[in-house]
């Protein structure tokens, strides 16, 4: 038993020092980027649902929208889940039928990093992302969600 004692011991310590960085890491906003082209400043929480659901499909002025997602496990791919109300499975399900049902060309691309975002974002006129606001650039547009950005007070993406 005296043996199982340092293991226990450095497990506990282990789970106490990441204890606080994961709650923090859950907590972290999450910026909603477009192309710095695009005339939009804010949009409402219930106004990018619809556009990462494909409900709503072009900006003012007729410009198709392009979602841009991070891939699953990402911090940005969860809080788009959190958003939509969907696990992963239902999220993969959901847009399988909206392409099958021939509402929707396909799903939104999907990028592996930061960099590809923000690349993303420059060169696709219609491109709405969400990126880690700690990962937000220069050059890249934040919009603000229901009037507020990220790191202000009632800020709703996290």
């Amino acid at each position: 038993m005296a043996k199982s004692t340092p293991v226990l011991f450095v497990a506990l310590m282990a789970s106490l020092t990441f204890a606080p960085s994961l709650a923090s890491a859950q907590l972290a906003d999450v910026a909603v980027v477009v192309n710095p082209a695009n005339p939009v400043s804010s949009i409402s929480l219930a106004e990018l649902r619809k556009i990462f659901a494909g409900e709503k499909r072009s900006w003012q002025g007729g410009l198709p929208m392009r979602p841009i997602v991070r891939p699953q496990g990402c911090h940005e791919r969860l809080a788009l889940l959190r958003l939509l109300g969907m696990s992963e499975g239902e999220y993969k399900q959901y847009w399988t039928a909206q392409v099958f049902r021939g509402e929707v060309g396909s799903e939104p691309s999907t990028v592996p990093s930061v960099g590809m975002q923000k690349e993303a974002i420059s060169v696709l006129p219609g491109a709405i992302t969400l990126v880690d606001a700690s990962d937000v650039k220069p050059g890249m547009k934040v919009v603000k969600i229901d009037g507020h950005l990220p790191g202000e007070p009632g800020y709703p993406l996290h």
